[in-house]
């Protein structure tokens, strides 16, 4: 058989929406090509993407005209919020298309520490990496997002060994999984869509954390956790997401337990903070990349949540 390879260049900030359209449409998976790591130690600093590649393949069988229409009246709505190039195409022979795959993963270095890398890649570790390993149907959430890299820089001056962690919108699981592999104690996982638990519950088993980890469907009301049970609250979520689920979110949280709440907007940031403060949250620290924050929090005061 043969496959058609579809590929776009786009804004760093849209790799998560593009990546769930070609996951969606394309067969398998979503491959992303990007710079290699960098060596902190060595002075150097993590790379100012202005594209990045998005890549996935469709079979070109009965299927294939549906599939790339759906994937080119996607890509068009994304384009009306950056610039996006045209989509490119080539067909490839079924014995190169595990080779192309595998052609675009490589190790890429979120914040000091953290490492996420493809299993089939070699990584020259230095002393104090943190080594989180994704397969290339498991690319959404891999750390190209401004939210979620935050997140992780943030985890990593937050973890100092055995916190209970509520994971709100886990995802692919990557903050769950960092947070694991930088000395997190039991984790629990919220997602509402289905195959992201799915992929959640795949990568936690690739990284060997599945016996700290518990994922579970759906959402708050309806999920109910124990008030004040948790060290650490994540919510990397969209602005108003946080902001309605911010009586749960608290709630779970034990006083003096810490929040990373991201997914927000500058222009969301004020809506969000004066909601938590309300609630006894304080902000400590906000990190901005671009358009996006992410927040460290702490609450400071039992509530009713």
């Amino acid at each position: 058989m043969k496959w058609l390879e579809l590929s776009v260049q786009a804004p760093p900030e849209y790799v998560e929406p593009l990546t769930h359209i070609f996951y969606r449409y394309g067969e398998g998976g979503v491959a992303i090509e990007s710079p290699a790591g960098f060596n902190p130690d060595e002075g150097e600093s993590a790379p100012q993407l202005q594209t990045v590649k998005v890549v996935t393949f469709v079979p070109l069988d009965e299927s294939a005209r549906s599939r790339k229409s759906n994937i080119e009246i996607a890509v068009r709505l994304v384009a009306h919020f950056a610039p996006i190039s045209e989509i490119k195409e080539r067909e490839v022979e079924e014995e190169d298309w595990e080779s192309n795959w595998k052609e675009y993963f490589h190790p890429i270095r979120v914040g000091s520490n953290l490492v996420i890398c493809p299993t089939w890649r070699t990584h020259e570790s230095l002393d104090d990496d943190v080594l989180i390993k994704l397969d290339p149907g498991m690319a959404f959430g891999t750390g190209h997002h401004p939210t979620t890299r935050m997140c992780m820089e943030l985890l990593e001056t937050l973890i100092v060994g055995g916190e209970k962690v509520i994971d709100v919108g886990c995802g692919s699981g990557i903050l769950s999984i960092s947070a694991a592999k930088l000395g997190a104690g039991d984790i629990l996982g919220i997602e509402i869509e289905s195959r992201s638990v799915e992929v959640a519950l795949e990568n936690c088993e690739l990284n060997g954390i599945s016996s700290q980890v518990t994922i579970l469907n759906g959402s708050f009301p309806e999920i109910r956790v124990e008030n004040a049970t948790f060290d650490v609250a994540l919510a990397n979520i969209a602005a108003k997401v946080v902001i309605n689920l911010s009586e749960y979110i608290i709630g779970a949280v034990a006083n003096g337990g810490r929040l990373v709440l991201s997914g927000i907007l500058k222009s969301s940031l004020e809506d969000v903070e004066k909601e938590y403060s309300l609630h006894g949250v304080h902000f400590d620290k906000v990190l901005v990349d671009g358009d996006w924050t992410a927040v460290l929090a702490t609450k400071n005061v039992a509530t009713d949540g």
